[in-house]
């Protein structure tokens, strides 16, 4: 059995692919030396918490979680052999037959391995992966993460929770693949990084669009390691990326190294699209893509499954889910407190769903009396507390190593995600959840990517800066004014319902709770044509409804937390955001 079998990297793909998801031995204790014996077998990617596992077990601090199985490499002979993780969390050690193979922290990145000197030259091989997870007695990034779910918080996970897949290439093989489209130009340049000195020398790219080669050409022969390509494209052949028109570039990189050092072919994709704040025809800074200003309409998205936490069951599942919202009407998922496995931004960007990313926050625990529940009640006096390191203490940033943490998760973040067409906005602080500096976070995000806004401070904490004048509000009467940034309703709405067969595990939690689909329909309706829509025209410019699914106690998702049903009548749905789409439309014309 294999969960989640499909090529897990689909911007960086190579042919030589073995997939290495399925049962494995696992243990719990409190050494990390090699057991002395399994506690039984564990299905991975999924989390021992998880359902979908076959453990349903919460590894606690201090614990150490052990993996073991035994695999072939594949199949050829030569080259390198390389051992890949989606994601492991928090910090592992990796052992192949006995000797360290590397280790690893960061619970939302993906590493990479090379195991070639460690491999038996004949027979089996042995892997052995030990984990720990503080969750939230520790300052990493851990999202929504807690020993003690309820309400807004949900169950911990830990450990191996994407692919785990080996492949093999060639002995000077490219190590990383930069593509940096350049929508004004009409440009793409591709970098490469090999393993190896000279694995540059004669790099080439291709460019085809709908199956047909429309650019390509090579490199200097005088490249070392490092090598780049720009390919031009053509007027006949420039498809912006767009929720109407997602349209995809296909491209194949390669590197020629002669018999002994093999070939290196790697396949990925692009979109040419262009994002700019600036002023409509009437003066309100709007957002605009490819320029043209665009409601952004969409729904907070937590990106867990019931059986799999942060795993979904299949890839047909996030597709068909994606499909949904699509169908829905809306163009726009804020990704919120997590990082998703690859393919879920590659469905994004095949469907044309822009993502607002959050940075998973961390730091050391947040008082919620203060971080949440008074800011919140005596805005805007508290949201202006001044931004020192007494308020970084409350926000959970008081220690030095907890701040350059957060700088290395965020310059990950970006190195992993900032390829993918879909993602509009990045957000690196939400409600002051181990927020701190705001404004040198958005000059860093600005550095490491100018072509993307940034929502410095989603909800509150507000220090000016950024892109958005971003605003969550599930209590009081909604008033836009037009501002320096561009104005976005970042969370709002949140009307539970706890729809019968699909009710919470403990408590209900949400903003105001329907009491039938009816009643569900009817306040959903009203919220968006009453005190949404009015907005638009006073330059109200995206909107994040709370929230796609269900999760555990949180009913107040569009979706129940298994998917099988949409809880508001669904053509209302899309009534109200073509009835949105309109008055935008008529809101930026001159």
């Amino acid at each position: 059995m294999h969960p989640l079998p499909e090529y897990p990297r689909p911007s960086m793909r190579r042919d030589s692919y073995v997939n290495l998801n399925g049962p494995w031995d696992y243990a719990i204790t409190q050494s990390s030396e090699f057991p002395a014996k399994w506690d039984g077998a564990i299905l991975v990617p999924y989390s021992p918490e998880a359902k979908a596992s076959g453990v349903g077990r919460t590894l606690q601090p201090g614990q150490w979680l052990h993996y073991h199985r035994t695999f072939t490499p594949p199949a050829g002979e030569g080259g390198r052999v390389l051992l890949h993780f989606g994601a492991v969390d928090y910090a592992c050690a990796v052992e192949i037959n006995g000797r360290l193979a590397g280790g690893h922290r960061g619970g939302y990145w993906p590493f990479t391995l090379d195991i070639t000197d460690l491999l038996r030259p004949q027979g089996r091989n042995t892997l052995w992966v030990a984990v720990q997870d503080p969750t939230g007695t520790g300052t990493q990034a851990r999202g929504k993460q807690t020993l003690r779910p309820g309400g807004m918080f949900y169950p911990a996970q830990s450990g191996i929770w994407q692919t785990v897949w080996l492949e093999r290439v060639p002995e000077n093989h490219i190590d990383t693949l930069t593509v940096t489209p350049d929508y004004d130009a009409r440009t793409v340049t591709v970098k490469v990084h090999t393993s190896k000195p000279g694995g540059a020398v004669n790099l080439w790219a291709v460019v085809r669009a709908g199956g047909v080669t429309i650019a390509e050409d090579w490199g200097s022969d005088e490249a070392d390691r490092d090598g780049e390509v720009t390919l031009n494209i053509a007027e006949e052949h420039f498809f912006p990326w767009s929720p109407d028109s997602p349209f995809l570039y296909d491209l194949t990189v390669g590197t020629t190294q002669g018999e002994e050092e093999g070939f290196d072919t790697v396949h990925s994709y692009f979109a040419l699209r262009k994002w700019e704040c600036k002023e409509d025809a009437k003066g309100i800074r709007r957002f605009f893509l490819n320029g043209r200003p665009i409601l952004l309409n969409g729904l907070l998205d937590q990106g867990y499954w019931p059986d799999g936490l942060y795993t979904p069951p299949s890839d047909a599942a996030v597709a068909h889910e994606l499909h949904t919202v699509r169908e829905l009407g809306f163009n726009l998922l804020r990704k919120h407190a997590k990082i998703e496995p690859e393919r879920w931004y590659y469905h994004c960007d095949k469907l044309g769903i822009i993502v607002w990313q959050d940075m998973v926050n961390g730091g050391g625990a947040y008082p919620m009396w203060y971080v949440t529940y008074l800011t919140n009640a005596l805005q805007p006096l508290m949201r202006r507390a001044p931004d020192g390191k007494l308020l970084w203490g409350f926000l959970g940033r008081g220690s030095a190593h907890s701040r350059e943490e957060y700088a290395r998760e965020l310059a990950d973040t970006v190195a992993a995600l900032g390829r993918h067409p879909c993602i509009g906005c990045w957000v690196p602080f939400n409600e002051g959840w181990g927020q701190f500096d705001a404004r040198k976070a958005t000059e860093t995000l600005r550095a490491l990517d100018p072509s993307r806004p940034v929502d410095e401070a989603s909800g509150w904490f507000d220090r000016g800066g950024g892109d958005v004048h971003s605003i969550h509000n599930y209590f009081y009467p909604l008033r836009i004014r037009p501002k320096v940034r561009t104005v976005a309703l970042s969370e709002y709405g949140g009307i539970a319902w706890p729809m019968p067969g699909h009710e919470p595990p403990r408590k209900t939690y949400g903003y105001g709770t329907a009491k039938s689909r009816a009643e569900l329909t009817e306040r959903y309706r009203d919220l968006q044509r009453k005190t949404v829509l009015p907005q638009l025209k006073k330059g109200l410019s995206a909107l994040v409804y709370t929230q796609l699914t269900d999760v555990e106690d949180e009913v107040n998702g569009l979706f129940t937390y298994d998917r099988t049903a949409i809880k508001p009548d669904a053509a209302a749905v899309r009534a109200v955001n073509e009835a949105l789409e309109a008055e935008f439309e008529k809101a930026v014309k001159a």
